[in-house]
């Protein structure tokens, strides 16, 4: 099913503010939350749909990815939504990663009312990691694998991330029953009014652990290096950001795990100039060549490639290799490699060779006309204003 525009969503204008999005957001997922909703599966899905659409908006980085390619923002780590979520992320992962927009709505806290994630016990996210990738024209125009060694935290083996001795050594927190929160009764002139709050005893865990694990000393995460492959899209541009959920740093004590960003450097070619998606190069010629024409090599991203030369070429024609150039990474097609010609003029010639040019410049040939001159000038004229 084709995704909804995320500002219809959440019903905002494109140019809305954050505070107004955050609004926006917390008044659709009240709408739609499980609490309200027991079993509506279509109420579910509306409740996943804002919380994606939120992901996206409330990020400056990925909203203006979204404003400039839609929903194709990449397949590494965006998935069915350029947020992320794709379908992949479950309740509590929307909980963890937003359960405090809700406020007082559903009981205090996090958005853990009742229905899903009721008396769900707290738990930490992993910190997101970020790495620089370069890449070169070769490897945007085709897509590439790369793979990494990145030190960051993981559960521990030992405990299962539990932190507790084998994975076993904790009980129930006897203050909240397991539920993280402890709920509060206070009489008021206007009725009863119950909140909710973390419990003090167990930091809002639901467990007490009796007997810490010898390895992560209690915390449910080593540090390790581990090798990640990342596959680097075709057509992607400098600055951009790739999204691997779940490669970041693991939560202590069974928490989610972070994300790891993957920012885009592109290296610049020595050849080649990148102008959105065409490539440019600037074709130096001889000055007979651009007399009589001929046949020259130009370099391609994949290599070489010969083309023609025909006789009376001008300083500043642009030739055009269609095709050649680097993808879109939206699927809007691949551009073209532009060749700019450029005519060479001798800086020493021999007492033979400059006779040969006093004859040649007799002939009225070799004279510009106005219109030649004109052409020429308008085309150069062309060229730099597009730059």
């Amino acid at each position: 099913m084709e995704k909804r525009d995320y500002y219809e969503v959440l019903g905002v204008a494109k140019n809305a503010t954050a505070d107004e999005i955050k609004k926006a957001y917390r008044k659709k997922a009240i709408q739609y939350h499980p609490d309200r909703n027991p079993g509506d599966k279509e109420a579910e899905e509306k409740f996943k749909e804002a919380a994606e659409a939120y992901d996206v908006l409330s990020n400056p980085d990925k909203r203006a990815r979204y404003d400039q390619y839609g929903h194709n923002m990449g397949p590494q780590g965006f998935g069915g939504g350029a947020g992320g979520f794709g379908g992949g992320m479950s309740m509590d992962d929307i909980f963890s990663h937003f359960g405090d927009i809700f406020g007082d709505a559903f009981g205090g806290f996090g958005g853990f009312g009742g229905g899903f994630g009721r008396g769900a016990a707290r738990q930490t996210r992993g910190s997101d990691l970020q790495i620089r990738v370069k890449v070169g024209l070769k490897d945007i125009a085709h897509g590439v694998t790369k793979k990494f060694k990145i030190s960051r935290y993981v559960a521990c083996e030992e405990c299962n991330g539990t932190g507790a001795k084998s994975g076993t050594a904790y009980k129930t927190c006897e203050t909240c029953h397991g539920s993280g929160v402890v709920t509060t009764i206070k009489r008021t002139i206007l009725g009863q009014m119950q909140s909710q709050s973390i419990c003090p005893d167990c930091q809002g865990e639901g467990r007490i652990i009796t007997d810490k694990c010898p390895h992560c000393s209690g915390e449910g995460v080593v540090h390790k290096e581990d090798i990640i492959e990342v596959n680097i899209p075709a057509g992607v541009e400098n600055g951009m950001a790739l999204n691997l959920r779940g490669k970041g740093n693991a939560g202590r004590r069974g928490g989610t795990t972070g994300d790891l960003l993957i920012h885009i450097v592109e290296e610049r070619d020595p050849i080649l100039m990148r102008r959105g998606n065409d490539v440019c190069y600037n074709l130096m010629i001889d000055f007979a060549t651009a007399i009589l024409g001929g046949r020259v090599e130009v370099p391609t991203i994949d290599g070489k490639a010969r083309i023609n030369i025909e006789a009376g070429t001008q300083s500043g024609k642009i030739l055009r290799l269609r095709g050649k150039g680097l993808p879109s990474l939206n699927g809007g097609g691949t551009g073209d490699e532009l060749i700019n010609v450029l005519i060479y003029t001798p800086e020493h010639l021999s007492a033979d060779e400059k006779k040969l040019v006093e004859q040649l410049a007799e002939s009225k040939n070799i004279q510009p006309t106005d219109s030649a001159k004109s052409r020429i000038i308008d085309r150069l004229n062309r060229i730099y204003d597009n730059d």
